[in-house]
Formats: C-alpha cells, sequence, structure tokens
C-alpha cells in the first residue's frame, strides 16, 4: 500500500474544457481527473501500476491480475480508480467481509452478505507519487462507501511504518493481523461507516 503525504482536505476537480481545431470547431477532450468504479477492463492497468509499486518494495503484490478480475467482476463498486486524461494514475479494490477481525480467507473471498468493506489494495504510479493522491484517494473512496447500503466500516491490513499515513486517513488501529504473508506481519485498521441516510442527504449520493 503507498503511503503518501496525507491532505487534510480534497481539491476541488476542475474539467477540462473542450478545445478548439484549427478550423474553429471543437474536437472532444478527456476529462482532466475523473474518480469512477473500476471494471474488468481495466484490470491490466490496475496490476501494471500495482506489480511497480509492490514488487521492488516486497517482492509481491497483494492481488495477481487473475485476482483483480475476480474482484472487478464480482464487486466493482467496491473499487475506486482516479483517472487523469483516460490515464489510470492510482486505484482502489476492496471487497465484503463477514467477520469482525481479518482471516486467511479475507485475501481471496467476497462474501457478499458481509458489512465490512476490506480494503486490498492503494496503489499510485510511480510518475505521481508524492503529490497527495493515496490520501485524496482514499478519502473519495470512504466518501464512495458511505453511499453504499451494506457497508458499516472499512478494514485493513498494513505493514507497521505504513500504520500513521493511515491514522491521517482516519483508521485506527485494532492490533497485529491474523493474517501473515510469507514472513511479513501486519496491523490491522478499522475506519468506521457513518450512517447512510445522513450520508444521502448530505453528500450528494
Amino acid at each position: 500500500m503507498s503511503a503518501l503525504s496525507a491532505l487534510p482536505f480534497l481539491k476541488p476537480v476542475h474539467l477540462r474544457s473542450p478545445r478548439s481545431s484549427p478550423g474553429g470547431q471543437r474536437r472532444h477532450t478527456l476529462p482532466a481527473s475523473e474518480f469512477r468504479c473500476l471494471s474488468p477492463e481495466d484490470a491490466a492497468s490496475v496490476f501494471e501500476i500495482e506489480r511497480e509499486a509492490f514488487i521492488s518494495v516486497s517482492g509481491d503484490c497483494p492481488l495477481h491480475l487473475d485476482e483483480i478480475r475476480h474482484f472487478l467482476n464480482l464487486c466493482p463498486e467496491l473499487s475506486l480508480g482516479w483517472f487523469e486524461e483516460g490515464r489510470l494514475v492510482a486505484f482502489i479494490i476492496g471487497s465484503l467481509w463477514d467477520q469482525e477481525r481479518l482471516s486467511q480467507a479475507a485475501l481471496s473471498l467476497h462474501k457478499p452478505q458481509g458489512s465490512a468493506v476490506h480494503i486490498h489494495v492503494l496503489a499510485v504510479h510511480r510518475t505521481v507519487r508524492q503529490q497527495g493522491k493515496g490520501s485524496i484517494l482514499m478519502w473519495r473512496y470512504l466518501q464512495h462507501l458511505r453511499c453504499l447500503p451494506a457497508a458499516r466500516r472499512a478494514l485493513l491490513m498494513c505493514e507497521p511504518f505504513l500504520v500513521p499515513f493511515y491514522q491521517k486517513c482516519g483508521f485506527q488501529p485494532l492490533g497485529p493481523c491474523q493474517v501473515t504473508v510469507g514472513d511479513m506481519a501486519f496491523v490491522e485498521m478499522q475506519h468506521a461507516v457513518r450512517g447512510h441516510a445522513f450520508m444521502r442527504r448530505n453528500s450528494g449520493c
């Protein structure tokens, strides 16, 4: 998971105005910045960013390409991608979980009756790191979860050095995670998702 400088608020997103061609006709351009749920067609771009972000650090990825496709087919609404001029620059992928704490099975399962969103991975493209994009995307993602009736809380596991980053995003440590990957140990963290009726009235959901 990518540790980037946290920002206290979300900067407004401005859309680029249509440009005019030399003949005076307007031609369509892609939005300067767009947030949307991911689809299975985005899987290759997701994996490219994730592989570069994680393999150089830990030697492995939280999700492999087939697992990315698996979750984007089952629960695309629990993902969020940040696109700049049509290019994916950062993403989060989650799935539903039905227990209080994460277990090894949470790495590969989506539990449709669950009320906890397990955030599997957050990654930012190497060319736009150190710009606060990780914290902005997490803020947007948590707002998105508040629009989903099933979501009551968000869970994630991270290495100890990332705990301060996620605390700045509003997560609280729950203690050591039961899940291990090789010889790596993790801290489990939680973020409450507030009442849905309130958020629907006040967030445009």
